[in-house]
């Protein structure tokens, strides 16, 4: 039997035997079924499977998240070109703990079981701490999101119910004034394997409220880099406005990117509707004269960055509008375009998000881009007579809950 099926029937029995043998401490999780489907290549399928456990006592907590993953014919696609909603498998070999036991790999296809989180915490009524592998997210990026560099999600992606998890301690202390202060310690691995502070990261947050706003102060050294970043959010009329701006003292000295955005709601023709418009200047980015595979080996501090999975855009300049219309209660229709206005490429998105019934979601997005050859969307100059670029792609992931 293909492990990709084995995983399949696992999927199907292991939370009914889990349900049945009423483990201590499980508290559901789910199943999903997903495939992609691009342009002049074969079907990409995969499975995922996710027990989830967590005991409290007092104060005192811990969780772990079983994943039993596999993909089957994985299209090969870079950052720079956008994907259609699905990402390569977790890889722990830069984590500080290799919680992953690969089950079976061949050219195509890829089976392994992991642990996603694996923590254990304490909480009182003004501090929070949890040591282990768990997820944390900052910054007011809706779509893009420069602040925050702890596994980020592609701003194409359209399961986004979990983050993979990162081995860290974090921290929060609470004030009487409803501010806070956040600490994050993610220890990492080096390219030679070796813990080390070189690839670790170290930053600490302040939320605050004044003048009926919210703001943000972030400090952090992150690999060699030291960031600092600065983020509010205020009511303009019906809009919310966020924003954030980060600066990098890298190799090349300080960068600089930004993103800011509005976000609306109102009903219209007795459907509830939801709209954002968002502006992201990547400070990293190619520009538009040097628009080339070739650019792209010579910008070290940007291939970190995509490599990391920190950034997923090769330009300077982005304007992205998203529209959510609720079609009915339990279901939803979201357009978005990603437009890169420096070379005049984008992606174009249409999204569904169906509960199909309860416990039973489907999603699905089409992905279309648009551009010349030579642009990022309409594909990078590798050769002469060579672009690197993906056509349209349809996706569709089933998940059952329990």
């Amino acid at each position: 039997m293909r492990p990709w099926l084995r995983c399949l029937l696992l999927a199907t029995l292991l939370p009914v035997l889990c349900a049945r043998a009423e483990i201590p401490g499980f508290v559901g999780g789910h199943a999903k079924l997903q495939g992609t489907a691009m342009e002049g290549s074969d079907l990409d399928r995969g499975a995922e499977l996710r027990l989830r456990w967590q005991q409290r006592a007092g104060g005192w907590e811990a969780a772990a998240d079983y994943q039993l993953l596999t993909r089957h014919r994985e299209a090969s696609a870079l950052p720079l070109a956008g994907g259609a909603g699905q990402s390569a498998l977790p890889d722990d070999g830069r984590r500080w703990w290799d919680l992953s036991h690969e089950i079976d790999r061949s050219e195509d296809s890829l089976t392994l079981q992991r642990l996603d989180r694996l923590h254990i915490g304490y909480s009182s009524e003004r501090v929070v701490l949890r040591l282990g592998r768990q997820a944390v997210s900052w910054g007011n990026g809706l779509l893009f999101n420069p602040v925050d560099v702890f596994n980020p999600f592609d701003p194409t992606a359209i399961d986004t119910e979990y983050k993979t998890g990162d081995d860290m301690l974090y921290g929060q202390y609470l004030l009487s004034s409803g501010s806070d202060f956040q600490l994050v310690q993610v220890q990492r691995r080096d390219e030679q394997g070796r813990v080390t502070s070189a690839a670790s990261s170290t930053a600490l947050k302040f939320h605050g409220f004044g003048l009926e706003r919210e703001y943000d102060l972030m400090l952090a050294q992150h690999f060699d880099e030291l960031l600092f970043a600065l983020g509010a959010s205020t009511n303009l009329g019906d809009a919310v406005l966020r924003g954030d701006v980060l600066f990098a003292d890298s190799a090349q000295g300080w960068v600089s990117s930004a993103v800011v955005n509005a976000a609306w709601s109102w009903a219209w023709g007795g459907r509830n509707m939801s709209g954002v418009l968002e502006y992201f200047f990547n400070g990293h980015g190619l520009r538009e004269a040097e628009y080339s595979f070739a650019a792209l080996t010579r910008e070290e501090a940007l291939r970190a960055r995509l490599q990391r999975g920190e950034l997923f855009t090769l330009g300077r300049h982005y304007l992205a509008a998203s529209l959510l219309v609720e079609m009915t209660p339990l279901l939803q229709l979201t357009p978005t375009l990603f437009a890169n206005l420096g070379d005049g490429s984008a992606l174009a998105q249409l999204s569904l998000r169906w509960d199909i019934r309860q416990d039973w979601q489907l999603l699905g997005a089409l992905n279309l881009p648009l551009g010349p050859a030579g642009t990022e969307y309409g594909g990078i100059r590798a050769g002469e007579d060579k672009d690197l670029a993906t056509g349209p792609a349809l996706f569709a992931q089933l998940a059952w809950y329990f």
